[in-house]
Order: structure tokens, then C-alpha cells, then sequence
């Protein structure tokens, strides 16, 4: 049934998310049909500094990319996808050129190329592409632009969508949210595109001030699409330690440009744990410094770049500088104090190389789709790289597909944010869950503390419905869909009995014999479905 005091609106594509996907797709796609884009205030996308991975140097090329990205990935990768995504990286870099993406020129003799590129972790070459060290910043604000300038793309910025519409046949017919003003708004769309960002916010302590929990997720999986690999959660290896300020991030390209970890006796530790050192990927780091914080009593380990001179710092991570200074750090005097974080999930919505999800006028992009690029652990700077060019493939996609006749809806009960909610009660109940995921769904896992973990996690859940037994406020429909990826990701890394990239369990160290990704549907959450 239709929402009382709501609003309906319609539109040829609909699109959930402002970051690099979402932003990238509207473009792609606003010359050829009406767009509306649902843009949030924050996203993941600003806050990504180290730059954008791609064949660019003339000494580069593409089966160096694609086999650092397969090594990363620990033998989880499709093969298919990274070949796709590598192929198409050039081409998505000239068309953000195009845009006016201001990357850091490289006027030095001899460059290789007209602008700077620096390696980080996993890579066998320099073929990062960024802006100083806020590339994430300088992308978004330049498609920002060139969208504020299109008379072919509706942009929303008051409206928070939180379930998505299914006709009676199955196929997805747009969404669901609520504006600013508490009013119910339903927009109709024949393709709708979620790029609602990650999983990260299911942690306690992430990389990004205001991480996304997984909603457009479990949205998808509610309608049928299937999950995978969600037990592959990237923990950045360098968040700044800060246990009473905002979260910030350290980039990768701090040790791409010969940052050492030191322990707390002022050693450094990574050149014993492996051959790369500093430069080793991200879930080798990670666990590195895991290990060194468990032995000592600081709770971090330090980033030391004051041998690298105040000049090339201060040059190359200005941002860094910054807001280290703004937080009482002197990056040029003293090492910086770093903890592993969550950062990215490697998991999401199972697509195809153009983001479609299987259930018809469904697709996603960017970090909550799984598209089998990063496998088992995302190599750095992959992330915008995969954002632009599976946006440019499912722009592709759409526009080749004829638009479906009207199909009929489902009944649905209303949104109701007027309705009866104690909010103190479902912080404390996400409280309770971060504390758990980041206890026992970490970096290091047991089966024991996997069992625990899902016990608290459906204990939450059963509180929930009992302090909002219909889930009728936005509010708790989006607990509830936390709580529920929550949930699938313990249930996934469960049952997978190995170690393998970002999943280390205590149980059983080594690979299996063979490397198989996980894939979920909502009838793995013994919960079920939330009442409605």
C-alpha cells in the first residue's frame, strides 16, 4: 500500500550515492535519459588520498597491473574482472582529465609521465595517478562541478533512501526513503544503481568520519541479489591513533614514498615479516602491526617520514601535514602514532562487468558492489579505479536496454518517522554491535569468537524488534539492516575454514586446496526478514 503523506516522483535512472560511482554513472548517463541522483552530505570517496592505480607510464603495462592485483588478491580474484578493470583504466584517467581533475603535474627531467605517479602496496611499479594527497577530494569536487552545470541530472540532497521498490514479478522499480522534512518519498524508476559505499561502519574504529554500514547491501538482498565474499574486510594499516578524535587515515602512499613502521623500542619491524617490508599488501600490514600492538602497551605502532626531509613531507602529503599539525602533530619532528582501521570492503553485491545484480533494473557500483576485482584483499588505490570503470560499463548497459512497460508493485507498509522509537536504545544496540565486530570479526578470527560475536549480534537484533517490533522508523530499519549484514558476515567467515587474505583465523592458519568465493541470499540470516 501506498505511504501516507508521501510524495512520488519518477525518473529513467535512479541512482543511490554520491561518491566517484554514482557521481561518474550520472555523467555517463545524463545525455542520454533523466537521471536523479540521491547525493548524501558525507561519502567514502572525499576521503581518499593516496590516488587512483592505472597503466600510465610508457615503462608500464597492463599484465604487470594485472598480475600485482591477481598476487594481492591471494587467488581470489576473477580473473575476467581484473583483466577488464586494467584494460579500461587508461581510458576512464583520460576522461577524468577530461573533466578537469587537477592531479599533481611531474615536471622533473626525465619524467615518464606529464603527471606524478607514486607506488604503494602490492604494486611492482609507480603507476599511482593523484592529487597531492586528497585525491578523493579533487575528483569528487571536479564531477561535483560538471554536474552542478547539467540540466539532464536531478539531484537530491535531503533524502535518505531506505528500501528499495520491487514489482510483483521481482524485477526493482526504484526506492523508497524519507527527506529532511520526516515526508515519505517513493521514486520510480525502471533502472536504480546503488553506490551506497561499504561496510565499515559495522566497526568501531574505520578510516572515514561517517562510514556506511552496508545498507544498500542488504537493501539489495532483500530483493533477492546475492552477497559475496563479506568476510573480506580490509583493515587500512594506518589510521591515525587518536582514541578521542575523529578518525582520519594515513595514506598509503606516506610508505609508498619510504615511510617506515617502527614498534614501540623505535625498531622497525616489517623488513623480518616480509621481503616487500612497508610495501607488502595491505592485510600483511595489517596483521604485522596487529601483532606488534598486542606485544607492546601503546596501542599503535608510529610511521616515521622525518627521514625523508621536510621539503618532500611537506610536498607531497600537505593534508597529512595539516591535520596531523591541527591535532598537535609535528609529522617532521616526531614519527606518527597509527592503528590498523576499517577501511574497505572487499565484499558486497554480486555483479557481472557491467553492475548488474541478477534481479532485473538492479545494479550496483563502487565499493558496495563485489565484482570480483580485489578477491581476497584490495590492492591499494584499486578502489576509484573500479569505481570509474565499472560506472563508464553500466552507463553502457542502461543505455543499451530498452526501457520495461510499467509493472505493478508489491504492497509495501509504510515508512512511519513519526513513529514510536527509543533512539538511546538503538545507539546503544550499534554500540553493541561495532564492539563485537571489531572484537571477534577483526583482523585476527577464532571460530570462538566468531560463535560469540554472532550470539551478541542476535541478541541486538532481538532487541531491536522488541523495542520497534514493526521497523517502521527509519531508524530502526537501518539498525536492522546493519545488524543483518553484521550477521551474514560472521556467518560467512565462518564458513570459510582457512586463512586466506583478509580472513586470518587462528583455527586453521593455512589455504584450503582450493580457492572459492562465498556467496549468501537473506535466507542465511537466521533472523529472516525484518516484520513489516
Amino acid at each position: 500500500m501506498n505511504a501516507p503523506h508521501s510524495t512520488t516522483a519518477s525518473t529513467d535512472a535512479l541512482i543511490i550515492g554520491g561518491g566517484v560511482a554514482g557521481l561518474t554513472l550520472a555523467l555517463q548517463l545524463a545525455d542520454h535519459c533523466d537521471v536523479t541522483l540521491i547525493k548524501p552530505a558525507a561519502g567514502a570517496s572525499r576521503w581518499a588520498q593516496g590516488g587512483i592505480a592505472a597503466v600510465l607510464a610508457p615503462d608500464d603495462d597492463f599484465a604487470a597491473h594485472i598480475n600485482d592485483t591477481l598476487a594481492a588478491g591471494d587467488g581470489l580474484c576473477d580473473p575476467a574482472a581484473v583483466r577488464f578493470t586494467v584494460e579500461n583504466g587508461p581510458r576512464a584517467i583520460d576522461w577524468l582529465l577530461e573533466c578537469g581533475v587537477a592531479f599533481t603535474p611531474d615536471s622533473s627531467p626525465g619524467a615518464r609521465y606529464p603527471y606524478h605517479l607514486t607506488r604503494e602496496g602490492g604494486h611492482s611499479a609507480r603507476r599511482i595517478i593523484h592529487a597531492d594527497d586528497a585525491t578523493g577530494r579533487a575528483v569528487v569536487e571536479a564531477l561535483n562541478g560538471r554536474i552542478a552545470r547539467h540540466t539532464g541530472i536531478r539531484v537530491l540532497t535531503d533524502v535518505r533512501v531506505t528500501d528499495l521498490i520491487q514489482s510483483r514479478d521481482g524485477a526493482c522499480q526504484g526506492a523508497w526513503g524519507i527527506d529532511d522534512a520526516g515526508r515519505v518519498q517513493r521514486i520510480m524508476a525502471p533502472h536504480t544503481v546503488l553506490a551506497t559505499g561499504g561496510a565499515s561502519g559495522l566497526y568501531a574504529h574505520t578510516t572515514a568520519p561517517d562510514p556506511a554500514s552496508g545498507h544498500g547491501m542488504m537493501m539489495a538482498a532483500t530483493l533477492g541479489a546475492r552477497l559475496s565474499n563479506l568476510e573480506f574486510q580490509q583493515f587500512h594499516p594506518t589510521g591515525l591513533y587518536d582514541p578521542d578524535g575523529p578518525a582520519f587515515l594515513i595514506s598509503e602512499a606516506v610508505r609508498g614514498e619510504g615511510g617506515r613502521l617502527l614498534n614501540e623500542a623505535g625498531e622497525r619491524f616489517m623488513p623480518a615479516v616480509d621481503s616487500r617490508a612497508e610495501l607488502a599488501p595491505r592485510d600483511v600490514v595489517a596483521r604485522a602491526i596487529d601483532a606488534e600492538i598486542q606485544r607492546g602497551t601503546s596501542g599503535h605502532v608510529w610511521l616515521d617520514v622525518g627521514h625523508l626531509g621536510a621539503d618532500a613531507v611537506r610536498r607531497h602529503f600537505p593534508t597529512i601535514v595539516a591535520h596531523c599539525r591541527q591535532r598537535g602533530i609535528d609529522v617532521i619532528r616526531r614519527p606518527i602514532p597509527v592503528v590498523p582501521a576499517a577501511h574497505y570492503s572487499c565484499g558486497g553485491v554480486a555483479t557481472d562487468l557491467a553492475g548488474a545484480t541478477g534481479v532485473t533494473g538492479l545494479y550496483a557500483v563502487g565499493e558496495t558492489a563485489c565484482t570480483g576485482l580485489h578477491g581476497a584483499n584490495r590492492m591499494a588505490s584499486n578502489s576509484l579505479l573500479e569505481c570509474l570503470v565499472f560506472a563508464r560499463s553500466c552507463a553502457r548497459r542502461i543505455v543499451s536496454t530498452p526501457l520495461p512497460p510499467p509493472a505493478t508493485m508489491s504492497d509495501f507498509s509504510a515508512l512511519n518517522p513519526k513513529a514510536d522509537v527509543d533512539l538511546p536504545a538503538l545507539n546503544r544496540l550499534r554500540n553493541t554491535m561495532r564492539r563485537a565486530m571489531s572484537q571477534d570479526v577483526s583482523i585476527v578470527r577464532s571460530q570462538a569468537g566468531l560463535s560469540r560475536a554472532a550470539a551478541t549480534l542476535g541478541e541486538a537484533q532481538a532487541e531491536l524488534q522488541k523495542h520497534s517490533p514493526a521497523l517502521d522508523h527509519p531508524a530502526s530499519r537501518r539498525l536492522w539492516q546493519a545488524l543483518s549484514l553484521a550477521q551474514l558476515t560472521v556467518h560467512a567467515a565462518g564458513q570459510r575454514r582457512e586463512s586466506r587474505g583478509l580472513h586470518f583465523s587462528t583455527d586453521w592458519p593455512e589455504h584450503a586446496s582450493t580457492a572459492t568465493p562465498s556467496t549468501l541470499t537473506l535466507a542465511d540470516l537466521s533472523a529472516g526478514q525484518p516484520r513489516r
